[in-house]
């Protein structure tokens, strides 16, 4: 059977600001569908790679790597554009890491971990394939502020950064404007010969889940369900639709749901499991990692002895023996396990 729609963006429960799809459940979803592949697309982060991966593998479907990345507004941190990077392959799984861990580690602003513009370039996006994000894309804001000309602006950037790799993304949810941007973006794509692709914007499995997940949404931004203040951005079409469900939904625009398949196609990842890998710790000229570990622990000891004991008193050498031995008796664990650079890490 040939397959006619793939999903490529679903928010787990890893999820933490807006999502309850449980990756077990759906791969058996995924199965009862005939979906041959299917994407995770976490908001910021991969927690739930592996997990998926390994479920994915083990049923006969295809896991799509990738992530939901919020990017810097320069008009307004509060509210990020969104661009949705699926891996390519390795190089492409490599790349999507580092943008995130740069985001965690040098983007934080108004409680999330921002992707700024002039960390994306042709190298930094190489094996990627990009969705535009829809009405929360920076070109979907375009589209709302009524800026033909920024929008066109904005797509001939992401064309240089992810040449062959970029497509407009369609959103069928309820949700206001959806229909005047597929227009819109329909348009915008056939001046520019860009391709156009449907995401069902995943969010929970079953349309009954849609208030379980309105709570994790209220849990998150401070509200209650009934407060009519909040701002209700999400539909109960949030849910994992069917292939046919989609395709029909798309009926119009055939190859939305077409390149859906097209990108499942061109996304493959090999994830390598059981093998510990850790970053490099950078160890001083003259030093092994084990010795460089017991160095600074012993270092680290004689600051807590100073601040635990007196040095003067005639008790404290015994006292300094003891604790220096069950320091050397920890040290020697963790160094037969091999995980002295953990620890550095972690310390660092």
């Amino acid at each position: 059977m040939t397959p006619s729609f793939v999903h490529l963006r679903c928010h787990s429960e890893y999820s933490l600001v807006d999502g309850i799809v449980r990756v077990k459940p759906l791969i058996k979803k995924c199965l009862d569908y005939n979906m041959p592949a299917v994407a995770i697309t976490d908001q910021v982060n991969l927690f739930a790679a592996v997990k998926f991966y390994k479920a994915a593998m083990g049923s006969g479907i295809k896991p799509i790597i990738g992530a939901d990345l919020w990017i810097k507004n320069p008009d307004d941190v509060a509210r990020p554009f969104h661009l949705i990077l699926l891996c390519q392959d390795q190089l492409g799984y490599h790349n999507l890491t580092e943008l995130i861990s740069r985001a965690f580690q040098h983007g934080q602003e108004a409680g999330k971990a921002l992707v700024h513009y002039q960390w994306l370039t042709q190298e930094t996006c190489a094996g990627l394939i990009a969705l535009s994000g829809g009405l929360q894309g920076d070109i979907g804001h375009a589209f709302v502020a009524e800026n033909k000309d920024l929008a066109a602006s904005r797509l001939a950037k992401w064309q240089s950064l992810f040449p062959q790799r970029f497509y407009l993304e369609l959103h069928r949810t309820g949700r206001p404007r959806e229909e005047r941007y597929i227009h819109f973006a329909c348009e915008l794509a056939a001046a520019h010969d860009i391709p156009v692709v449907a995401t069902g914007d995943v969010r929970f499995i079953s349309e009954d889940d849609f208030n379980a997940h309105e709570a994790r949404v209220c849990i998150h931004d401070g509200y209650v369900l009934d407060d009519n203040r909040r701002e209700k951005r999400y539909s109960p079409e949030q849910h994992l639709k069917t292939p046919e469900q989609m395709c029909e939904l798309f009926s119009d625009i055939p190859s939305a749901c077409a390149n859906t398949v097209e990108i499942a196609k061109r996304c493959n990842v090999e994830i390598e499991l059981g093998k510990v890998c850790l970053p490099n710790f950078p160890i001083p000229d003259g030093d092994t990692i084990d010795t460089y570990f017991r160095r600074v622990s012993h270092e680290g000891l004689q600051q807590r002895l100073d601040i635990l004991f007196d040095r003067e008193t005639e008790e404290f050498p015994e006292t300094e023996k003891e604790y220096q031995a069950r320091l050397d008796e920890e040290l020697d664990v963790i160094l037969r396990m091999g995980f002295p650079g953990y620890f550095l890490i972690v310390a660092d």
